[in-house]
């Protein structure tokens, strides 16, 4: 678990963590980078990057892959997330 994460960002881990059982995950929040932009949420937690590895992955379409993930986490993207930037490693 990444200590730098705010409460979204934990569970989001937490949910990719259930979800796919990655041998790798980085999950960054970049939402310092949006400051006052579309989308932005004024706490932060609005935008942010994953970094994941997994064997559920192997065999799938990249559009496959992101599907999974924003399947995944459906919940902060309705309600939080305003973009999520996806690498498969």
């Amino acid at each position: 678990m990444q200590l730098d994460l705010g409460p979204v960002g934990q569970i989001m881990e937490a949910k990719l963590v259930a979800a796919f059982s990655p041998s790798f995950l980085e999950l960054i929040d970049e939402s310092n980078q949006h400051h006052g932009h579309s989308g932005a949420h004024p706490s932060g937690e609005s935008h942010f990057r994953v970094r994941i590895g997994s064997s559920t992955f192997q065999g799938k379409s990249r559009i496959q892959q992101h599907r999974l993930i924003n399947e995944a986490l459906a919940t902060e993207l309705k309600a939080r997330v305003h973009a999520l930037a996806i690498e498969i490693v």
